[in-house]
């Protein structure tokens, strides 16, 4: 009978630590129990796992978007500049 938690091959600093608990408790039940657990078990890990990457890859583009909203910004203020100094040697 294996007592060594579920996540222990996984970086635990990817799971809440109460999801670490509940793998260790649940690694320490009777083999019937923990039989039974442990397919419910996986899931979460495997539903917090792809949580962590959609949230993960959401900040990346919200990142990337910032970037291309200061690129817009100097841009749209490059083009007043360019459109104002042309209006003032037009008027001369």
């Amino acid at each position: 009978m294996s007592t060594t938690p579920r996540l222990n091959n996984a970086k635990t600093d990817e799971f809440p630590q109460d999801l670490i608990d509940l793998a260790a408790v649940i690694s320490e039940l009777p083999a019937a129990h923990r039989a039974s657990l442990e397919p419910a078990l996986a899931k979460v890990i495997s539903s917090t796992r792809r949580r962590r990457r959609i949230l993960s890859l959401v900040q990346e583009a919200l990142g990337q978007l910032r970037l291309d909203m200061k690129y817009l910004m100097f841009d749209l203020d490059a083009t007043r500049r360019e459109r104002d100094a042309l209006r003032e040697t037009d008027s001369e």
